[in-house]
């Protein structure tokens, strides 16, 4: 049972299993400190004589598709989420496995979303044993409940790509939803009436799996052009009526936030990257998709256009925002790893400044370098932060799971990271003693920003030099810490956690950062 199995204590003093899902595990060492001593993972190799010689990889639909691929109980299934909350594709996909009758299957998305609910029905079934991804929604409380089989595992993006290229998980089938594909399987996200932008969250997937189905409701002649994902890879070709919905991938969190104390937040960070002296021509800044970090690239973009500065590249999730600033000259390129809404979308089909990236070059920590390093300064959010400036973006403040990681893990090798967020919500103090799930170490973390004050950690000592005669409202964060609680009444009840764990964080280099535990008492309707 999994309560019942070992743990150990990790460098940063968290209680993690030494065990997950049958699999020896690593704990957390600190930062840069757990180095592999190994090859990358492999394939297996093919001979072109096993596949068409005309190059039509067409088959009728996705149940043959899978029975060609070979699917059985216990695999690995994978899938993307460029379509976010919009996906018609994974659970199609695990409807048509229950009906091959196969058990046991690991799902391996790179996020899922409360369109996924339907899932649940074959986690109860156990077509699907457990899920190794984000989960928010109806997922989340699912999993919180204690109700999975197996242990979740939350990775940052980079983190994923991390975990296929070091043999950690081996995919047996990827089924990568691509907006236009040709009967050969070259495929892209950027044409066709499904267009969702990049396709760089299933680059490992393809690249890495033992057997790939692109899957389109946009099937047109060789070549698709341009190719993000390689025919070369891919096994079968699937048309469907309709693979997405593209107007939701917006999911309600790239519209600009419109209350008074986050627009003052964005303002402060935005005045803060300005004095502090990184605000300067050729710079780079990285900002999320929620609503005061959009907010904040407006006030950034106005303060740029005042001074007569140019950045060299700015990192997306692109907006329109973004698209805005590549248009009228604020920007040399984006560097795109996923693409927010339709104006990203025109952008990065049309503009050849705007670049289409993967968490291969972004994110991998376990490669020669990664493009998170290079950015000057990235704007984040968090659902939690204590005084060591440690964060939480999985989990409430009750312990049950809200969000996936994302790239928010890798965007902490910024030169500069900042986390803006209101100082409480619901009257619960966002800063708190110690955070109910550790999602990023505090070394990391520069400098948190509210609407009560600005707090720059005593590590960078740079930072506090360069803003010391400044007008902004810089405090220790102790200090707004106390008042939050003067306001709310007091310190936040700490959640009670159940016994079982029911997932584990992991770090950007494979590690076990933290265990997330059951939520007791959670009550849960299964549809």
């Amino acid at each position: 049972m999994l309560h019942n199995q070992e743990f150990v204590i990790n460098a940063a003093g968290r209680k993690v299993p030494k065990i997950i899902n049958g699999v020896p595990a690593v704990p957390y060492q600190g930062v840069g400190k757990y180095i592999p001593n190994a090859k990358k993972a492999a394939p297996p190799v093919c001979s072109s004589a096993n596949y068409p010689l005309d190059g039509n990889k067409v088959v009728n639909d996705l149940k043959t598709a899978l029975l060609k691929a070979g699917i059985r109980d216990g695999m690995t299934i994978s899938t993307h989420h460029h379509f976010r909350d919009g996906d018609l594709v994974a659970n199609v996909l695990f409807d048509v496995a229950a009906e091959i009758g196969v058990k046991n299957l690991r799902w391996f998305p790179s996020a899922a979303f409360p369109c996924h609910a339907p899932i649940i029905k074959h986690l109860e079934s156990g077509v699907v044993q457990y899920i190794e991804g984000s989960m928010n929604g109806p997922l989340g409380d699912y999993c919180s409940a204690g109700k999975m089989r197996g242990l979740a595992v939350l990775r940052s993006h980079g983190g994923r790509y991390q975990a296929i290229q070091d043999g950690e998980v081996h995919v047996d089938i990827a089924v990568i939803a691509a907006p236009t594909a040709d009967p050969f399987g070259n495929a892209n996200g950027v044409t066709g009436p499904s267009a969702c932008g990049l396709l760089g969250f299933a680059l490992a997937d393809a690249q890495y799996a033992d057997r790939v189905i692109v899957v389109t409701d946009n099937l047109v002649d060789f070549p698709c052009y341009p190719w993000q994902i390689h025919g070369n890879l891919v096994d079968y070709v699937v048309k469907m009526d309709k693979i997405g919905e593209p107007s939701k991938i917006v999911s309600g969190t790239t519209e600009i936030t419109k209350s008074p104390d986050r627009l003052l937040i964005a303002e402060l960070a935005a005045r803060f990257v300005a004095e502090a002296g990184i605000m300067k021509n050729g710079f780079s800044f990285q900002a999320g998709a929620g609503g005061t970090t959009l907010s904040f690239g407006i006030f950034l973009k106005e303060l740029m256009q005042k001074a007569g500065v140019k950045a060299r590249f700015v990192r997306g999730g692109s907006n329109k925002y973004l698209v805005q600033m590549l248009e009228e000259g604020l920007t040399d390129y984006i560097l795109d790893g996923q693409t927010f809404d339709l104006d990203g979308i025109r952008s990065i089909r049309d503009n050849p400044r705007h670049i289409t990236t993967s968490p291969f070059t972004s994110y991998n920590y376990h490669g020669k370098g990664n493009f998170a390093s290079i950015v000057d300064v990235a704007v984040l959010g968090a659902t939690e932060v204590d005084t060591n400036f440690n964060a939480n973006v999985v989990t409430h403040s009750d312990g049950r799971l809200l969000h996936g990681i994302g790239g928010w893990q890798n965007c902490l090798f910024s030169k500069c990271t900042m986390l803006l967020f209101p100082s409480f919500r619901d009257r619960i103090p966002v800063i708190i003693d110690e955070v109910t799930t550790l999602t990023g170490p505090g070394e990391l973390i520069d400098v948190i920003v509210t609407e009560r004050g600005i707090a720059i950690n005593p590590r960078r000592q740079d930072l506090l030099d360069a803003l010391k005669t400044s007008s902004l409202p810089i405090r220790p964060i102790n200090d707004i810490k106390n008042e939050i609680e003067d306001i709310c009444g007091g310190k936040p009840a700490r959640p009670e956690k159940g016994e079982k764990p029911v997932a584990v964080v992991k770090w950007v280099d494979g590690t076990i950062l933290d265990t997330i535990w059951q939520v007791k008492d959670l009550r849960i309707e299964i549809k």
